[in-house]
């Protein structure tokens, strides 16, 4: 059967009295949109939920310094940065649901043995293991969510779902972990991941099954230059490491390009990576991931470190971000498909870049109304651009791409810690509340300076097929 003839049995498809509309996502449809949104929620909760528990982690296990307890995290981030790539062409050789399903069962497992841990290196080592976990989650929901939805309205609603929830996950975390770990126990945080990945677990018989493999063969060079790579800089950035890291990452992405162009089957095809859609819609995935993690995290500082707020206080403070970045997902979908993901793009960076500049005027005694709406707006416009990138980056792709393509479109939020631990740096040497409106107005002009690519380099044709 001809793409012609395909294409006009799909849209009778859409007319039959049992199909959904075609902006409407049916029973089914939700059910894997669920699974498939559960499992990235929970490794994004995973993050911020361990982040706010390490002092009680640290007095419990009896980490020796702070320096040894910050691994609890870093354990975790680097295996899924640097593994993301490879994880993407893997969904290609053994299947894209037999990966998700791996990857979300033993992320449950390794849940479970953080939760049991007794000693520093037992948590560490199961944090390493839900690492990796998370890595082969990433690479492959993206690819089974486009897989599921062909392009079209109900693929931009099910990423706006997407793209709210895994935002929400952060604030979430944060508020979460206050709550377990003042009323309950640490463990419980990573007992509360091993009731999410079970439930996944059990959504994913819903989702199809795996047709031909698409790659016959894995690109051994790409994947240990590419993991190589990703590893040093989320390294160097992530532990303040010294510039050798950075060197070295530079180094070996840089042998990565060369190893594909020559390669037969690359890991990342090069193709892929020029095309106007991917490469600027990855870009503009870098700032906005970037710019938002670092005025979060800047905006979290204000609250603790000049408002005196205590933690679970300041969980509560950032849910104006997170009740935004929620609602944003529901209009992601509809201004993508009504005006394109170039569009969205644009009021998406505007957005986050007014709310986050407008941080700049918060006053060392507080002001709970400009707090609320900037970081509301911070939240919401990041989850535009978010939806609005993705849906570019993803559009028009074979059915061999989508699982690099997967990959990809979860790049940005490790390699954006880059603009994270600027953002922080810049805050830092000014010091004080001037450092943060110093830093928090640079990340406004950073976002700002990405309206221009998504208005004019970015096709405006991404998104409206």
């Amino acid at each position: 059967m001809g793409p012609a003839a395909g294409r006009r049995l799909s849209a009778m498809s859409t007319t039959t009295p049992h199909a959904p509309p075609a902006d409407r996502l049916g029973a089914r449809d939700l059910l894997v949109l669920l699974t498939l949104c559960g499992a990235t929620f929970m490794t994004g909760l995973d993050y911020s939920i361990v982040t706010v528990a390490l002092p009680s982690i640290g007095r419990d296990l009896g980490f020796s310094s702070p320096g040894a307890l910050q691994w609890v995290a870093t354990a975790c981030v680097l295996p899924t940065a640097a593994l993301l790539p490879l994880c993407g062409r893997l969904s290609d050789l053994v299947g894209r649901r037999r990966l998700f399903t791996g990857g979300v069962a033993a992320f449950t497992v390794a849940s479970l043995a953080a939760a049991l841990a007794v000693s520093p290196a037992a948590l560490v080592a199961a944090r390493v293991a839900q690492g990796a976990a998370a890595a082969a989650i990433g690479a492959t929901a993206i690819a089974l969510l486009t897989a599921v939805f062909p392009e079209g309205p109900r693929r931009t609603r099910a990423l706006g779902v997407n793209g709210a929830v895994l935002s929400l996950g952060f604030v979430t975390g944060t508020i979460g972990g206050g709550v377990v770990t003042t009323g309950l126990d640490w463990r419980w945080t990573m007992l509360l991941l091993v009731l999410i990945g079970a439930a996944a677990l059990a959504g994913a018989a819903l989702l199809p099954r795996d047709g031909d493999r698409t790659a016959t063969r894995l690109d051994v060079p790409g994947a240990v230059l590419a993991s190589g790579g990703l590893f040093a800089l989320v390294y160097a950035v992530s532990t303040g490491a010294h510039a050798g890291w950075a060197a070295v990452a530079a180094v070996a992405l840089g042998a990565f390009l060369l190893v594909e162009a020559r390669h037969p089957a690359p890991l990342i095809p090069l193709a892929l990576l020029a095309r106007p859609t991917v490469k600027w819609s990855l870009l503009l995935g870098l700032v906005t991931f970037g710019m938002c993690g670092g005025a979060t995290l800047l905006l979290s500082l204000y609250l603790q470190e000049v408002l005196g707020w205590s933690p679970l206080r300041t969980g509560f403070g950032l849910l104006a971000e997170g009740v935004a970045a929620l609602a944003a997902g529901g209009v992601a979908g509809r201004l993508v498909t009504a005006r394109g993901a170039a569009f969205a793009l644009v009021v998406g960076l505007l957005t986050q870049a007014a709310g986050t500049a407008a941080m700049a005027l918060l006053p060392a005694h507080g002001n709970l109304p400009l707090l609320l709406g900037t970081s509301a707006a911070l939240g919401f416009g990041h989850v535009l651009a978010v939806v609005a990138f993705t849906t570019a980056l993803t559009s028009g792709l074979r059915d061999d791409e989508r699982g690099v393509a997967g990959s990809l479109a979860q790049t940005p939020q490790f390699v954006g810690s880059v603009g994270v631990a600027a953002l922080a740096a810049f805050a830092g040497a000014r010091g004080g509340l001037a450092g943060l409106h110093a830093a928090f107005l640079a990340a406004g002009l950073v976002t700002l300076a990405g309206v221009p690519v998504a208005a004019f380099l970015l096709p405006r044709a991404a998104g409206r097929r």
